[in-house]
């Protein structure tokens, strides 16, 4: 009587203990999500919406200041966009080979590696960027527009330099979350595809992977969440101007913005400025209710 009464206060105390850490989840995403909108939308009124959306000059600080951010979001959506295209199918494939491929003694040297990636901080990221990737950029950009009248050359410090550090450094979040929903799937699982004649390629990129879609999947959303989510090592590399977002121009991400003028903005500025955070949030929880309603469609259509 004495153990189950133990047990039963116990249980009482954990599922309690549950409940508060559930509470102050949501408590905290409910603060935030109350404090972005009521800090971010005063400067609607302001500004309004079509000047800060659809115009793509950014002079806060002149005698007629204008506030449009169209571009900064343009380069924000395609150097995302971009350094997912890349780093996503690499990570993927990079799990696959330390779980699928390599034997014991390549994995234990490729696993620490990947790890050690995880473990730099994004701004050595950012000075690698300016030291080596820039530089390396400048010289490719001077093969393509030499002699161009029109070209503003950037020294290398453009959306593509920041599209290659934003895809290494999602690159550890996808590969370990991919490559530990890799292993929990069975063995099992294997073994009957190899049983009914197919391959080991055919297994993995049939079998295993589909077997294992939701956990990569997840490891994407949180790739995606820090290639949104990077100000330093991108303020670096890619040169920090508002402009309209192709490869070799130098841009200015979301992120970024507020970075370069939080410190010194007020009045105005200073509002815009938290509009701009606002539209990040606001662009991080579409993306993430999107992937996580296309999860949920497969899987019903399954």
């Amino acid at each position: 009587m004495k153990n189950k009464a133990k047990r039963s206060a116990s249980e009482r105390a954990a599922k309690y203990i549950f409940v508060f850490c559930a509470v102050t989840a949501i408590f905290a995403v409910c603060s935030i999500t109350v404090y972005m909108f009521a800090k971010g939308t005063p400067a609607l009124s302001d500004v309004g919406v079509s000047g800060l959306l659809s115009e793509t000059e950014w002079k806060p600080t002149a005698q007629e200041p204008k506030f449009g951010i169209l571009y900064i979001i343009l380069s924000s959506i395609a150097g995302t966009g971009a350094s997912v295209l890349i780093g996503v199918p690499i990570g993927i494939l990079t799990a696959v080979f330390l779980t699928e491929v390599s034997n014991r003694k390549t994995a234990a040297i490729v696993r620490p590696a990947v790890e050690l990636l995880a473990s730099i901080p994004s701004v050595i990221y950012g000075l690698i960027g300016v030291m080596i990737l820039n530089p390396f950029m400048y010289k490719i950009e001077k093969l393509f527009f030499e002699g161009s009248q029109t070209h503003q050359f950037t020294g290398g410090s453009n959306l593509l330099s920041a599209v290659i550090v934003l895809a290494i450094m999602i690159l550890p979040t996808v590969v370990n979350v991919s490559a530990a929903s890799l292993r929990a799937i069975p063995r099992e699982l294997r073994a009957a595809s190899l049983a009914l004649g197919a391959g080991k390629i055919q297994t993995i990129f049939k079998v295993t992977i589909p077997a294992a879609k939701s956990g990569i999947m997840t490891g994407v959303v949180l790739g995606i969440g820090r290639a949104l989510g990077e100000a330093m090592a991108i303020n670096m590399v890619s040169g920090g101007a508002v402009n309209l977002p192709l490869p070799f121009n130098s841009v200015r991400f979301l992120t970024t913005q507020l970075v370069s003028e939080m410190g010194y903005a007020e009045g105005t500025h200073r509002k815009v400025l938290f509009t701009v955070g606002l539209v990040l949030y606001i662009f991080i929880m579409i993306v993430n209710l999107l992937l996580q309603k296309s999860m949920k469609e497969r899987e019903s259509s399954k």
